[in-house]
């Protein structure tokens, strides 16, 4: 007989025939067969995945893979952790010494701190990264890509004004306004709070004063070029106004005369006017302010009063020699003309 057949006897023909199943027979059958084997592989997942806690093999390849590609881009942003500390300190480094020298403004937080356009720049990473790592790295790159690009700039500027230094050094004020000489002044207020001559009320003063007679030379105490010259009444009376450049200015005020127009250059140690009493003025003597980056600052600290009226009129006359050099140069001229 042949394996897998069922045979049954038939009486009437006297002999084995084979048995032929249903359709239906033939369909639980097969049925059968496959909730066995469904069962079996369920059975067997289940001591795989549960009881022995096992993976397959390409799963467990694929999840390695995965933690190492992780623990990569984790080390790439403690790296960039790094960087945008140096990058931070390098940006209150320039705005705190190096612009702060040359009399540059401070680069706005909203420029240093500018963003991207665009709300979909990153919207490719969503498909392939569902925890966000890929996408926070990218735009930690990009920020600090930008930010070092704006520092790059602003290095740039720093070493193109460090180039003038020494035009710098000569445009800063650094000298008293006028000859120190004891006899000839007296210093009489000092830059701050103080009780104003006319209300007794307590005032911020914005310079400092030099009790001297009407007629004293009045000195550019750097150089630059004459911003202003005008008349107050009620105020400064008659006054300059130099812009020195790097971020200085200085006010002269209650002058008796002017020697200087708008728009003029004028040398350190170049007389500007003569000391008078105009304006409101409790008696004859020279207002002298210092200016910084728009702020008034005290002018104490841009003079040494220590310096000998000898030496001072050395000065002076060094400068003012100077300058009748160079007007008198055949080159220099042929360029007026």
């Amino acid at each position: 007989m042949s394996m897998g057949k069922r045979y049954v006897f038939n009486s009437k023909t006297l002999s084995y025939e084979v048995k032929k199943r249903s359709k239906r027979s033939r369909f639980f059958r097969s049925l059968t067969l496959f909730a066995v084997s469904l069962g079996m592989a369920m059975f067997y997942f289940w001591l795989y995945a549960y009881v022995l806690d096992l993976e397959p093999p390409k799963t467990a390849l694929l999840k390695k893979k995965n933690a190492e590609w992780c623990s990569r881009v984790e080390m790439l942003n403690r790296k960039l952790d790094e960087s945008s500390e140096a990058l931070t300190s390098l940006q209150m480094r320039d705005d705190d010494i190096y612009r702060s020298i040359f009399g540059m403004n401070d680069i706005p937080s909203e420029v240093r701190n500018a963003g991207f356009g665009g709300v979909n720049r990153y919207a490719h990473y969503d498909d392939v990264d569902p925890n966000g790592l890929l996408k926070k790295t990218a735009v930690r790159i990009d920020v600090l890509t930008k930010k070092t690009f704006v520092q790059s700039k602003s290095f740039d500027e720093v070493a193109q004004l460090s180039r003038r230094a020494g035009e710098m050094a000569s445009c800063i004020p650094a000298i008293p306004p006028m000859n120190p000489d004891p006899k000839k002044y007296r210093f009489t207020s000092q830059f701050g709070y103080r009780r104003d001559p006319f209300t007794g009320r307590s005032k911020r003063h914005t310079g400092v004063d030099f009790a001297m007679k009407p007629g004293n030379p009045i000195y550019s105490t750097g150089d630059g070029v004459v911003e202003s010259v005008k008349f107050e009444l009620f105020g400064y009376g008659n006054q300059v106004v130099i812009d020195h450049g790097f971020g200085y200015k200085t006010r002269y005020a209650h002058l008796k005369s002017v020697g200087v127009a708008e728009g003029m250059k004028v040398k350190r140690g170049e007389c500007i006017g003569l000391s008078g009493n105009s304006g409101r003025s409790s008696g004859p003597h020279l207002h002298y302010e210092v200016l910084y980056r728009g702020s008034h600052v005290n002018p104490a600290n841009y003079f040494d009063l220590s310096i000998t009226p000898e030496e001072y009129a050395t000065m002076v006359q060094g400068i003012a020699d100077a300058s009748e050099r160079i007007t008198l140069h055949p080159s220099h001229q042929k360029k007026r003309r």
